[in-house]
This record gives C-alpha cells, sequence and structure tokens, in this order.
C-alpha cells in the first residue's frame, strides 16, 4: 500500500497523461489546453461512480464539459453526479455537464447469451448518442455500460467521423484479476489503466499507476 503522499503523485502522474491526450494529433484534432476537452464519463453503480468522481474532481477546468452517461435505471449514480457537480460549481463558475441514461448492458449475474441481445440493445441508444456529443475523450472504469459506449467510439472512427480517445482506468478492487468489462476494452482502449503490480504483469499493454483513487 503506497502512502497519501505517494498516491498523490501518482494522481497527478494520470492527470499529466490525460492533459497530455489533448495534445493529441490523431484524426487532424489538435487543441490548445486553453480550449476545453468533451469529456465522456462512463458512470455505473456500486463504487464505480464513487471511484470515478474521486478522480474527476482532481482534473482540472480544461475538462469543463462533461457528458455522463449511466444506465436508465441507475438512480444512485444519477444522484451522485448531480452533487459532485453542484459542489464543482462552486468553485468553477463556468462548469458544464450533460447527464445522458442509455438502457442497461447487462444485470449482475445476467447470463452470457442474453448479455449480447441487451448490450446490442444498448448499442442502439449508445451510439446515436456518441455521435451527437462525439466526444475527444472518454473514461471509464468498469461497469457495463462501458461497453456499448466505448464500441460506439470506436464505430465513429472506423465511419471516419472522429478519433475519440479511450482511456480505462480498473477498478482499485481488482487486484490479480481483471473485470469482464476490463478484459473487453484492455485490446479496444488506447490507455488501459491498473492499480496493483499484478495487473501489470499479466497484462503488459497496461500502465501501472500505483492506487490513484
Amino acid at each position: 500500500m503506497v502512502s497519501s503522499l505517494d498516491a498523490a503523485a501518482l494522481l497527478l502522474l494520470l492527470l499529466l497523461l490525460l492533459l497530455r491526450l489533448t495534445r493529441q494529433t490523431a484524426a487532424g484534432w489538435r487543441r490548445r489546453l486553453t480550449t476545453p476537452v468533451s469529456l465522456l464519463v462512463v458512470a455505473g453503480s456500486g463504487g464505480h461512480t464513487t471511484e470515478m468522481l474521486r478522480l474527476l474532481s482532481s482534473l482540472s477546468q480544461s475538462y469543463s464539459l462533461r457528458h455522463y452517461v449511466f444506465a436508465e435505471s441507475d438512480k444512485m449514480s444519477e444522484a451522485k453526479i448531480r452533487s459532485f457537480e453542484e459542489k464543482r460549481a462552486e468553485t468553477f463558475t463556468n462548469s458544464l455537464f450533460t447527464l445522458n441514461r442509455i438502457p442497461r448492458s447487462r444485470e449482475v449475474r445476467q447470463s452470457w447469451i442474453s448479455s449480447v441481445a441487451t448490450t446490442l440493445y444498448s448499442m442502439c441508444y449508445s451510439l446515436p448518442l456518441t455521435v451527437k456529443l462525439k466526444p475527444d475523450l472518454i473514461l471509464c472504469n468498469g461497469p457495463g455500460t462501458c461497453v456499448p459506449v466505448c464500441i460506439s467510439a470506436l464505430l465513429l472512427w472506423i465511419l471516419g467521423l472522429k478519433k475519440v480517445i479511450i482511456v480505462y482506468v480498473e477498478s482499485i478492487c481488482r487486484v490479480e484479476t481483471l473485470s469482464l468489462t476490463g478484459k473487453i476494452l484492455y485490446y479496444f482502449s488506447d490507455y488501459f489503466i491498473v492499480q496493483w503490480p499484478a495487473l501489470k504483469e499479466k497484462y503488459p499493454k497496461s500502465k501501472y499507476l500505483g492506487r490513484i483513487v
């Protein structure tokens, strides 16, 4: 376990990584840090949203345009996000955000076979939403809702509409094995971040930054 000082330093490294992404020129886009970055954040039930909001609390005003996507049945995440944004508005008066709901792609303990159908159904909503928002960056950390959203972002690139950078942060509770969502998005994300060294050893593409949330 790292100290609080080490954790802060590692979090800073992640933030610098995200800031560097705003300078990417992939697919013909280049921005200055003074220009707001369109950030799409995927929230999920349980601890996923809590971890994500901890990370977002340290982001600069460069990410003032935030689009939250969560399952339409996830009332808890919606309440947490509204509370987070209300407090943030006390510091940043020009902070902008939107709330976007899509059908849940997979319920807890739902079978694999039926999950395929529900994920495809969820994509029917996430694809037009992603086309509409055209985010610069997607930040997600494990809920099943990540899958249809990130696949939709990949389709934007395949169709030549826009290259969306996908940053996946595996949950802190994943010590030795990836979540199901992580196993899928490991192959599609631009940056895959883990918080335990055992995962870095098993998944060489990942970036280990220690505990960041």
